[in-house]
């Protein structure tokens, strides 16, 4: 039989150990290769499953709560985004590495974990858990193909837009649903504007709007703050007209502006939180403007003379029924505007509008607390047929 000089069997052996620990090496790494693997597609699974539940709550939130068919929309589009791209990877590989029985995070619980006590926080939840997941998903997918990992960044920057956008376009119109009766408030007396409120907020008023153009900035600042305090102490929301900077200064709820006022772009660009804004039409052209510039809400006037701006003639009833029947379909709010009374007010009602504003009837009534009771009456008996 055949044998080797010991000397070379020494170095045959020792070759032979060499091989086996390379051979064992291999092994190994391939082993931690596929296991490696396996985390990964887990991470990218759990992650993709975390973003599409995530967009689903943000966009029924914007469907249903907003009323609001262009942020339904973009939510949707994102969705479909996400799923689409993905499919450029192996789909099954995913659900086969799936180990939801063996997930030690199922059972991590946090001592004081968020709170959800309203639409707007399983919102915030969304949105937060939303992007954490597209960040999660393109750094996985980064290894492997970089392309894909940008498309995935693109979505991700799209839902910071989309939360930034629903947070100060689709919140301030939701608070804006809620108001039946607006009430406008002016003049340079402050004792007088400030009882005048208090009666209006005790007889039914959701909404007051402050104008005190004849003063001079520093005072219709000071005046605005008790105003606003007023408002916030009844639980009902306060408006600034025409000018920004007092709303924001004051911390007013928003700012109704009109034709020749600021920009609403350029008055977006002080708020300091969400502001309601307001914009004034009075008629079809002035309507489509407004409605690009995605406002809170539209008055739509004047309905009938006022005396308040007597020189303005009437939009009529026919405009306000147009502009009631559109409104809705972009997810903006209305109040009409313009001669509104006790008298009046149930022929505004029956083309279907909520929400009015009302100035001189209250104003100049000797009870302006009563004369928002009879107005607020009028408008549920209307809505109640």
């Amino acid at each position: 039989m055949f044998s080797l000089h010991s000397k070379y069997r020494a170095h045959w052996d020792s070759g032979k150990k060499i091989r086996r620990s390379f051979f064992t090496y291999c092994q190994h790494r391939h082993i931690i290769a596929i296991m490696t693997q396996k985390a990964a597609l887990r991470i990218i699974d759990a992650n993709f499953n975390r973003a599409r539940e995530a967009l689903r709550v943000v966009e029924e939130y914007c469907r249903f709560a907003l009323n609001n068919a262009h942020l339904s929309a973009r939510t949707k589009r994102i969705r479909h985004d996400l799923t689409h791209a993905l499919t450029a990877l192996d789909l099954q590989g995913l659900i086969t590495c799936r180990d939801t029985a063996g997930d030690v995070g199922t059972a991590s619980l946090i001592a004081d974990p968020l709170e959800r006590s309203n639409l707007e926080d399983c919102l915030r939840a969304g949105c937060k858990r939303l992007t954490e997941a597209l960040r999660t998903l393109s750094e996985m997918i980064q290894i492997e193909d970089p392309r894909l990992a940008k498309v995935i960044e693109a979505l991700r920057y799209q839902s910071y837009t989309l939360e930034k956008d629903i947070m100060l376009l689709g919140i301030p119109t939701q608070r804006f649903q809620s108001v039946r009766l607006y009430v406008l408030l002016g003049g340079d007396d402050r004792d007088g504007v400030l009882t005048l409120a208090e009666q209006c907020v005790r007889g039914g008023a959701d909404c007051l709007q402050l104008r005190a153009k004849e003063l001079c900035d520093r005072d219709w600042l000071d005046l605005a703050k008790e105003f606003v305090q007023i408002c916030r102490s009844h639980n009902i929301l306060s408006i600034i007209n025409d000018r920004t900077d007092i709303a924001v200064a004051s911390g007013a709820d928003g700012v109704h502006l009109g034709l020749e006022d600021l920009p609403i772009e350029d008055a977006r660009r002080l708020q300091l939180q969400p502001l309601i804004f307001g914009l004034t039409t009075h008629n079809r052209a002035e309507l489509s403007v407004a409605l690009k510039k995605i406002p809170s809400y539209v008055a739509l006037g004047p309905a009938f003379p006022t005396s308040t701006k007597p020189h303005l003639q009437p939009a009529g009833l026919a405009y306000v029924a147009e502009g009631l029947a559109e409104l809705p379909e972009e997810g903006m709010g209305h109040v009409v505007i313009g001669g509104i009374n006790a008298e009046n007010v149930q022929q505004v009602c029956a083309l279907g509008a909520t929400t009015i504003a009302v100035g001189a009837y209250i104003t100049t009534s000797r009870d302006p607390k009563e004369a928002c009771r009879r107005l607020k009456t009028s408008m549920l008996t209307a809505a109640a047929f």
